[in-house]
């Protein structure tokens, strides 16, 4: 066979099997998905961010809750029956408030049962939407985040705290406006997470103070995990229930890496047995 037919063959092989593997992805992730909602009679909607890589270059690239997020799950949710109850897989490290909000407010005006699955984190925003549900189901070791407001790399809390620790006539203008708008961002955040704890009226007036002030006011670190534990402690409604085709979902959403992978196991599941005996004549 003539050299530059086996080249450009190879060139054509090449182009398309990232397209080809793309596509059969995409098909187990609706299979998976669609055996799901047969098993519950339901409409699944999976979110889930992982770090993203270019293809040329390398870097990496990580993934939020963006506006087209939320528009994709209001349409998702648009064509729903009001009486065909919804799960959402989730696994965010936050992202746009805005977006966060627009998906909490569209779940708790659905009249069907909400389901939230949290197989590993839901952080930030990802917390926000998950507060939106009828029901919690997470890992075992799986965690959720505080939700309160960040001006860029600073807490808004914090940036307030300077208020309160030096006069206010050796503080800078810049630093009194952020101030300001950190206020701001508090009292728009804790209006947030009680209208959405409102709306399914899981909770009382005193409990949905209670847990906007506590996920808002920057007690914690904004990375702090919240555990199942210290969810139900809360007093959020969390089970640990976990589908089998939630954590299939998620092994179909990989992290694309260039990188040797630093995690390696057997992929299959184990039970317990009788370690091998020794080979005759090995000592003991």
């Amino acid at each position: 066979m003539d050299f530059t037919i086996i080249f450009w063959l190879f060139i054509i092989v090449s182009t398309l099997q990232p397209v080809i593997r793309q596509r059969m992805l995409d098909t187990a992730r609706r299979r998976i998905l669609r055996e799901l909602e047969i098993k519950r009679g339901s409409r699944g909607i999976v979110l889930i961010h992982r770090q993203e890589t270019l293809a040329l270059l390398g870097f990496p690239l990580a993934r939020y809750i963006d506006i087209q997020d939320s528009e994709e799950i209001l349409r998702a949710i648009k064509l729903t029956d009001s009486e065909v109850p919804i799960d959402l897989i989730l696994h965010t490290p936050g992202g746009l408030v805005l977006a966060a909000e627009q998906i909490a407010y569209a779940l708790c005006k659905h009249p069907a049962k909400v389901t939230v699955f949290v197989p590993h984190y839901a952080m930030s925003g990802g917390t926000m939407i998950a507060l939106a549900a009828d029901e919690i189901v997470m890992d075992d070791n799986a965690v959720l985040g505080p939700i309160d407001p960040q001006l860029g790399q600073s807490p808004a809390v914090s940036i307030l705290s300077v208020l309160e620790k030096k006069d206010i006539n050796e503080i800078d203008d810049q630093t009194l406006i952020q101030a300001d708008v950190a206020r701001k961002a508090i009292d728009q955040v804790q209006t947030t997470v009680k209208r959405i704890l409102g709306l399914r009226g899981r909770f009382s007036e005193e409990k949905i103070e209670e847990l906007a002030n506590v996920l808002s006011s920057g007690c914690w670190t904004h990375d702090y995990p919240i555990t199942v534990q210290e969810a139900v402690e809360l007093g959020l409604p969390v089970t640990t229930e976990m589908p089998e085709e939630a954590y299939k979902l998620m092994s179909l959403y990989p992290q694309r890496s260039q990188r040797r992978p630093s995690v390696e196991y057997i992929p299959m599941p184990y039970t317990p047995r009788s370690p091998a005996p020794p080979p005759a004549g090995s000592e003991r």
